[in-house]
């Protein structure tokens, strides 16, 4: 049986996105194994979790909730693949292609969001 959230199309792109995220902090320096290798990946996975879990409330308000949190989890991604792209662990290339895709998760949450009025 699958259950609702895996058939949005914003879970997928946000799985998608913290996979990448997970392939791309392998090459991190070991020394930011609890630092911004932590905090990136968990705030990449906090996405999927918050879209997830926003499902299982009944109310809209719980829903909104969660998918508030989602964004916002997408946007502390944006400073951080920012540092990574600083501290030279990811190019320009892999930044934007990064920063692509939270920009677009952005707006496909909003929209869920929306749907929710």
């Amino acid at each position: 049986m699958r259950f609702d959230f895996e058939k949005l199309n914003v879970y997928q792109k946000a799985l998608d996105f913290t996979d990448e995220v997970y392939k791309v902090s392998r090459s991190f320096p070991r020394e930011e194994q609890f630092g911004i290798t932590s905090q990136l990946r968990r705030a990449s996975l906090s996405i999927p979790l918050n879209i997830a879990e926003s499902c299982g409330r009944r109310q809209k308000n719980d829903r909104r909730h969660f998918l508030d949190m989602a964004r916002g989890s997408v946007h502390e991604c944006i400073p951080l693949i920012e540092m990574c792209c600083r501290q030279r662990y990811v190019d320009n290339i892999l930044k934007d292609k990064l920063y692509e895709n939270c920009s677009e998760l952005s707006r496909m949450i909003c929209g869920l969001i929306n749907s929710l009025k």
